[in-house]
């Protein structure tokens, strides 16, 4: 038989009526009239197409027939109500699985080894950590929080923004002691400036340098493309070429000298990182934890980090955010 939401009611009013043992007093508990609770118990007697109760001025009692309903459905009904309490709980308690898509670089770099941390702060929580290129459909693809870096997807999913990074252009000394270091962002035109591909369109980033409200655009090239931002990281180190990359966590590399940033009056583009979830309503405590062990990370994690590099924001949110 099809599903009748007044199954589910009917039942509850006669538990209460099984256990106050009268009508007027579970009339009482529910806050219901006494015609209002001898209607739903009418109305799922007809549903089942048999008499639960026998009732007398002085008494109610269960006939057969409801004594063996009763014992079949209390569990049921007790279940039910266990399951509201635990979902009813779970904007409270930080407890259950989070699955949360990461950038990558972020996830290796920072996040992978303080997630035991997390765990034993909240021993009721699973996390299942992805990674993947770019954002999609968190509804659709079961995702209750996105790290991401760049500008915020355009939907109705909630961005809230953790830390924000100037973008940087960098070499290495043993790079510059075979190259003459470049005074102006135009003179990247005639050295090797590693490229890092956009997987949208098939072709590399484009390079931008911006100070204050000038913003100068520059057609780089080079003999090394690639995909990953560790690599590019690694071969800019090694003397592979010129690297664009976010200023979070460069920062010992930069006091060292192992990397030179080139251009410090043309480094004011802004990359910001955001935790993006599906819905500002009911937000569970799980991902307000998360958002909150990550705001905690980031802030700990920024001078001791060994880098975080991303090619030139021109373009990237329309990878990382494509249209939905």
């Amino acid at each position: 038989m099809p599903f009748d939401t007044r199954l589910l009611t009917g039942l509850g009013v006669l538990m209460a009526v099984v256990e106050a043992g009268s009508f007027t007093r579970a009339a009482e508990a529910l806050r219901m009239s006494d015609s209002g609770v001898s209607r739903a118990v009418a109305r799922l007697e007809a549903r089942l197409a048999v008499r639960l109760l026998d009732r007398t001025t002085r008494s109610v009692q269960l006939t057969d027939e409801g004594r063996r309903f009763h014992e079949a459905a209390a569990p049921l009904l007790e279940e039910i109500e266990r399951v509201a309490t635990r979902a009813a709980g779970a904007g409270a308690a930080v407890r259950g699985r989070l699955r949360v898509d990461v950038d990558g670089f972020l996830a290796r770099r920072v996040l992978g080894a303080r997630l035991p941390a997390l765990l034993t702060a909240h021993p009721g929580l699973e996390v299942e950590l992805l990674t993947r290129e770019a954002i999609g459909d968190l509804v659709r693809d079961g995702i209750d929080l996105a790290l991401r870096f760049g500008p915020p997807p355009r939907s109705s999913a909630v961005a809230t923004r953790l830390i924000e990074t100037r973008i940087l252009t960098v070499a290495s000394p043993s790079y510059l002691r075979n190259h003459p270091q470049p005074l102006l962002p135009d003179d990247l035109l005639r050295h090797d400036c590693i490229q890092f591909l956009d997987a949208t369109t098939g072709r590399p980033f484009s390079w931008e340098f911006r100070r204050g409200a000038e913003v100068l655009p520059v057609a780089t090239t080079g003999r090394l493309t690639l995909t990953d931002v560790d690599t590019m990281l690694a071969a800019c180190l090694a003397g592979g070429g010129i690297a664009q990359v976010m200023a979070f966590g460069v920062e010992d590399l930069l006091s060292s000298g192992q990397l030179v940033n080139l251009f410090p009056d043309w480094s004011d583009e802004i990359f910001p990182l955001y935790a993006v979830h599906p819905s500002r309503r009911h937000v569970p405590a799980k991902v307000r934890a998360f958002i909150g062990f990550c705001r905690e990370v980031l802030n700990q994690s920024h001078p001791v980090i060994a880098s975080l590099g991303y090619t030139s924001a021109r373009h990237r949110h329309e990878t990382l955010f494509p249209p939905q």
